[in-house]
């Protein structure tokens, strides 16, 4: 692997496309790796809930989408869950109510409740019930 000037292995950047925002945004959000969750808070280097990473990781690579991941979902291009890529925002729960960043390799970054720290997981596809991609 390669570990670039801003610090992120590009290892955990697998299968982007050539687009590069997926891979700015996906950035963007791994620099926040174990900063804590709590619930409302957009703060980097602080705290992150799941819709404020998401929206923050994102807006660092150019893109604005909406703050709540209901709004981020019924905002951006929907996809099968089949066709998930690098950079596209993960919706699960039944009220589409958690979101993360898909990274490629079946796992995605997100901020997962009270408690829990910005962290890479594993995807329970079965849990996905929709897939966004930011444009």
């Amino acid at each position: 692997f390669f570990q670039a000037e801003d610090g992120i292995r590009d290892d955990l950047v697998t299968g982007v496309q050539t687009c590069a925002l997926p891979i700015f945004a996906i950035k963007a959000a791994i620099s926040q790796l174990g900063i804590r969750y709590r619930w409302g808070a957009s703060s980097p280097g602080v705290a992150f809930d799941c819709s404020g990473l998401t929206q923050w990781a994102w807006a660092k690579a150019g893109v604005s989408i909406p703050r709540v991941s209901r709004s981020q979902y019924s905002a951006l291009l929907r996809v099968p869950i089949s066709q998930a890529q690098p950079g596209d925002l993960l919706f699960s729960q039944t009220t589409f109510f958690h979101v993360g960043i898909y990274i490629g390799n079946g796992q995605m970054i997100h901020a997962p409740r009270t408690g829990d720290v910005v962290k890479i997981s594993t995807v329970t596809w079965t849990r996905v019930l929709g897939v966004g991609r930011p444009k």
